[in-house]
């Protein structure tokens, strides 16, 4: 890796990291939909064979989102938003969810993570373009049994696929099982860092040993990347939350679809190519 390889890659890091951070305040998601395609973008800077830059870009993504959500679920505590009965009876599945998640990964090409990754981030687009889910209640009471086993552990298996925290996702179940949306957030920020530190554990274990990895890498986890993304992005969601009270919610949530969707289709067709 040269100089100016490094500089670009530290200029691109940190303006990644400050757009993560913006976008989770603006519309109360986490950051991985910003820093994946960002990641994608700069780990070929840091040297390496770019073989297992999609499998670096979501593990690094999810080693950003621990300590983002866990600032987040501790802000969300102390105003008595959280409900810890809930983040205690899903967490077993999550983690197994993740577990699943993980290994899928690990028998995945570089092209077929990043398919994954593009074809998750265009559904989603569909949410933010048109949210019809999540309006009505279909439930008085969160699913228990076998469909709280599928939900959460799909959840968790998705979410690291994705290298995401699955903010959304939860959001869109626990409101349409009759949580008010304050509460929902405030308890997905709680599945983020659930999902968010066995995510990254998996994904320096399956890395470990791997050849050709970007400078700084600990197995599929950039370090790097990973302390100047967190860093800036905990440094700028409070710019992104405070403009969601001056901005139209409709023209923002129509905006970040049409990125996603955007992001979407760039990575499936780059991964088909």
């Amino acid at each position: 890796m040269t100089l100016a390889h490094g500089l670009v890659a530290l200029a691109a890091m940190l303006g990644a990291g400050v757009a993560a951070g913006f976008a989770a305040g603006l519309f109360g998601i986490g950051g991985g939909f910003v820093v994946v395609p960002a990641l994608f973008a700069v780990l070929p800077l840091l040297g390496g064979d770019g073989s297992e830059t999609a499998h670096v870009a979501i593990g690094t993504s999810l080693a950003t989102i621990v300590a983002t959500s866990l600032r987040s679920v501790q802000a969300h505590a102390r105003r008595g938003a959280v409900d810890f009965d809930l983040l205690k009876s899903w967490a077993p599945w999550v983690v197994v969810g993740v577990g699943i998640g993980v290994m899928v990964a690990a028998r995945l090409s570089g092209d077929g993570l990043a398919l994954i990754f593009g074809s998750g981030v265009a559904l989603m687009a569909v949410h933010f373009l048109a949210p019809v889910l999540g309006r009505n209640t279909v439930a008085e009471a969160m699913p228990a049994g076998a469909a709280r086993v599928g939900i959460a552990g799909g959840l968790g298996a998705f979410s690291s696929l994705l290298g995401i925290g699955g903010g959304t996702i939860a959001v869109i179940v626990m409101t349409m099982c009759g949580k008010s949306i304050h509460r929902a957030i405030a308890t997905a920020s709680g599945l983020g860092f659930i999902i968010a530190v066995p995510g990254t554990i998996g994904f320096v274990a399956i890395g470990a040993g791997a050849h050709g990895l970007p400078w700084g890498s600990f197995g599929f986890v950039n370090l790097p990347a990973a302390l100047l993304l967190t860093s800036m992005s905990m440094l700028s969601a409070p710019w992104g939350a405070a403009a969601a009270h001056a901005l139209s919610p409709t023209v923002l949530r129509r905006a970040f679809g049409l990125y996603l969707l955007a992001i979407g289709a760039l990575m499936i067709r780059n991964s088909l190519t």
